[in-house]
């Protein structure tokens, strides 16, 4: 297994109260393969990316759980130890590429900057990797480009870069947090092809977050989908949208327009997400769903296993949960 992430818990405290924004949370991921995490907006899908990363910005801190990369525990790693994985071994690339790249250096400097930090090389191969990443993801001219600043270039270019960063020192695990935000769709596809095939020419692992269930289809093979800070349902990704178990997940999939449907009006999940620092006792999702439960407003269920390598967390499968659990939920709901 290259990353098994177990009972994470991620919270922030604020005057008001702590939100937990990542609540017992526990996925994997395989070498070579693809685990998309879905989820709208503050569901918790950067935060857990953030906090595999140890790039938690206080006050907010990691409180518990275990996050192994092959067999190391990261949360057990000094810092110096960590700040070398990190564009190393596993590598992280930013929602927008113009606030994440420095707007005062060149591609250059950027770009061997990493490579100087893991690898032991001189600045002239450094710089021969610079412009061999620029071309390995498709930027054109690279000799020339190399030497631009990141305001010369497009959105699109900007978000190659970053990719060529990120790849630099072949790192085994990538996390790509929504890597198509702001990009019109044409090169949206053509970054997903990028990363598709980059994960096949170094046979990474890759934790994709996104709130685009198409570029889930397109991309993943594996699917989590987080709500307030928890995953709900988590499948191969034919089986879960063949199959979607949780309430929350068919909504979601049952919002996308499709071509061979006459429907004047898309589906909507009804109502919002709750209030972090006011969650409601009980499953989080209990207030939105239509197929509420008695036991779903008492506490919240624990995950049940069922066919085609699906987990979803629900009563409707029988989701029962242990004394330990409804600590856990309560404590999140404080």
């Amino acid at each position: 297994m290259l990353l098994s992430v177990e009972n994470l818990v991620t919270k922030f405290p604020i005057k008001r109260g702590d939100i937990y924004a990542v609540n017992d949370v526990s996925f994997h991921i395989e070498k070579g393969r693809t685990l998309a995490v879905v989820g709208e907006s503050g569901s918790g899908k950067s935060v857990t990316a953030l906090s595999v990363m140890r790039l938690i910005a206080q006050p907010g801190r990691i409180e518990s759980g275990k996050i192994f990369l092959k067999d190391e525990n990261l949360l057990r790693l000094s810092n110096a130890k960590m700040q070398s994985l990190r564009g190393n071994e596993v590598s992280m690339i930013f929602q927008e590429p113009m606030t994440s790249l420095n707007p005062v250096y060149k591609i250059k400097f950027q770009i061997t900057e990493t490579i100087h930090r893991h690898m032991d090389i001189s600045r002239s191969a450094a710089a021969d990797r610079a412009v061999e990443m620029l071309k390995l993801v498709g930027i054109p001219s690279p000799e020339k480009r190399v030497n631009n600043f990141p305001h010369e270039m497009s959105g699109g270019m900007r978000q190659r870069v970053m990719i060529a960063i990120a790849l630099s020192c072949d790192p085994d695990l990538l996390i790509a947090d929504e890597p198509t935000t702001a990009l019109d769709v044409t090169i949206q596809a053509q970054i997903m092809d990028l990363l598709y095939r980059m994960r096949e020419r170094y046979n990474m692992g890759m934790m994709l977050i996104t709130h685009d269930l198409g570029v889930v289809a397109e991309a993943a093979d594996d699917v989590a989908v987080m709500y307030c800070g928890k995953i709900v349902e988590r499948a191969p990704v034919r089986e879960l949208f063949r199959n979607p178990m949780h309430p929350y997940t068919a909504g979601l999939i049952d919002s996308i327009p499709r071509m061979d449907q006459n429907v004047k009006r898309l589906r909507m999940i009804r109502g919002m997400a709750p209030n972090p620092l006011m969650m409601p006792p009980g499953c989080p999702f209990s207030t939105r769903c239509d197929s509420r439960m008695p036991e779903c407003g008492e506490h919240g269920p624990g995950v049940t296993a069922a066919a085609g390598g699906h987990e979803v967390s629900c009563f409707l499968y029988g989701g029962g949960t242990s004394a330990s659990e409804s600590a856990k939920t309560e404590k999140g709901a404080g």
